[in-house]
């Protein structure tokens, strides 16, 4: 049995920022997560970074190789055929995005937590949670090692996504949830090949939409929608570079896309969840254990460090003596978490073909919306390069 203030389930960029800001305010924790920490390290997972985000990181001292590695981008280009539009960010709303891998950001603040002794229970089986609705909430599991270990806490947090056990352990008639399921899916590829595009592009197609992004300078990431039962055997790279080039116009107005040698292939199933309350007893839940938004609107990542920054504040408060915040968290972390939601259906809906005439012209006709008047332009602007943490 080991003792702490703070139990944190998962060692992904929530839980480790989590502990990061913990310990910056004098707060103990431990990490438990049930991969190993190589796997945590090598997941390929978003890599774009609102403002607010970026400042965070860099107000705990982790910012360093983001700024030196990650691409800064002023903008998106919206695309559709025949058409190509820049919104600048940083002219509508003043406010930049950062390009950088999920699987670096992980790197980081796994380095900043080991200088700082940061206590870790990786690759342990049969995690649960114990007595979150008293003043003596535990976790239990089998470590590496087949040791059976319990963790007495004041509080514990729920960092490990949609399949760990911390979102199970609400009693369900204390909990309410939402969800939608998208009928179209994206077919995801790494790419060893430049970017072909410096910021980037989400197009629209009758076809199906298609994204090009970028994970560094020689390697691309790109996405096409398809259909949720797809099967990634069935997309040969010739067929995927073709569709690719059709849907984001290539040869159109000088623009060329550069194919290269296709090293991950992944289908992403679409949906929007979102739970509530974010708190249980002394149970609090933050990032995907509570909520999942679809990638168009590159709002999962971020909501994870949003929510984690406002938790950090509200368990370092219940520490000493103060309540309030912790009791308000579920609250004001929900108002974020359903504006972005409804970003990222709007970002959805806006560019994802379904096969509707009727709804094809709707789309189009609202992206000559967004990309010609200023108040579309800087509503998409001030969504998607990030609201304050404590909108």
């Amino acid at each position: 049995m080991v003792r702490t203030q703070v139990a944190i389930i998962g060692a992904g960029p929530a839980g480790l920022l989590l502990s990061h800001l913990l310990a910056r305010a004098g707060v103990e924790s431990i990490v438990v997560e049930r991969r190993t920490r190589e796997h945590v390290e090598g997941r390929v997972r978003a890599g774009l970074l609102e403002a607010s985000s970026v400042a965070v990181l860099d107000d705990v001292g982790v910012g360093d190789r983001l700024h030196a590695d990650g691409f800064e981008h002023r903008g998106i280009y919206l695309h559709w055929p025949g058409e190509r539009h820049h919104l600048d960010f940083v002219d509508l709303v003043g406010r930049s995005v950062y390009v950088y891998g999920q699987t670096e950001l992980t790197k980081d603040l796994d380095r900043a937590r080991d200088e700082d002794g940061q206590i870790f229970y990786y690759g342990v089986a049969d995690t649960t949670l114990e007595n979150i609705d008293s003043e003596t909430p535990s976790v239990t599991f089998t470590d590496s090692d087949g040791r059976p270990t319990r963790i007495e806490a004041d509080l514990i947090a729920g960092c490990d996504g949609s399949f760990g056990p911390s979102r199970e352990s609400i009693p369900p008639s204390e909990r309410r949830t939402w969800e939608k399921v998208y009928p179209y899916a994206w077919l995801g590829v790494l790419a060893d090949v430049a970017p072909s595009t410096d910021q980037l592009i989400y197009s629209w197609h009758p076809e199906g939409f298609a994204l090009h992004s970028m994970r560094s300078a020689s390697v691309s990431r790109l996405y096409l929608q398809v259909d949720p039962a797809t099967e990634v055997e069935r997309w040969g790279d010739r067929e995927i570079w073709e569709a690719l080039a059709r849907r984001l116009g290539d040869g159109e107005n000088g623009w060329t896309l550069t194919p290269g040698p296709i090293t991950e292939k992944t289908v992403l199933p679409m949906r929007s969840f979102v739970m509530a309350p974010m708190r249980y007893g002394r149970l609090f839940l933050a990032g995907d254990a509570a909520h999942i938004v679809p990638p168009t609107g590159a709002k999962g990542l971020n909501l994870a460090v949003a929510d984690v920054a406002l938790l950090a504040e509200a368990l370092v408060a219940f520490t000493k003596g103060e309540p309030a915040l912790a009791d308000e968290y579920s609250e004001r972390a929900l108002r974020r978490v359903w504006r972005c939601t409804h970003f990222s259906w709007w970002m959805t809906t806006m560019l994802h073909a379904s096969g509707d005439p009727f709804e094809a012209e709707l789309q189009r006709a609202q992206l000559v919306w967004v990309t010609s008047s200023q108040a579309g332009s800087t509503g998409l602007a001030e969504n998607y390069a990030g609201l304050p943490i404590g909108f």
